[in-house]
């Protein structure tokens, strides 16, 4: 079941402020590269270590929230900054 847009539209980075919205299936895509690579690690230093299904991504581009079974993990120390993702 996909997030309703009715929750799309009050959920925000809780470090920021910043809106979120559905991380296209591009980014996504590119995003998983470089976790399969080891090159992708959330905002507390710790690697990602598996693939995203579906993300949430901030309206500014710099920090993507991970969802998990339809519910989004909106912990700051989970976050994962753009900045280290080439390509983006």
């Amino acid at each position: 079941m996909p997030i309703s847009k009715d929750l799309l539209e009050i959920l925000c980075c809780p470090e920021t402020k910043v809106p979120v919205e559905m991380l296209p299936a591009d980014k996504l895509e590119k995003l998983n590269q470089q976790i399969a690579a080891g090159a992708v690690a959330y905002k507390d230093g710790a690697k990602v270590d598996k693939p995203l299904a579906e993300g949430l991504i901030t309206e500014d581009n710099q920090t993507v929230y991970r969802i998990d079974e339809d519910i989004p993990v909106m912990l700051i120390d989970q976050a994962i900054p753009t900045r280290q993702i080439s390509d983006w």
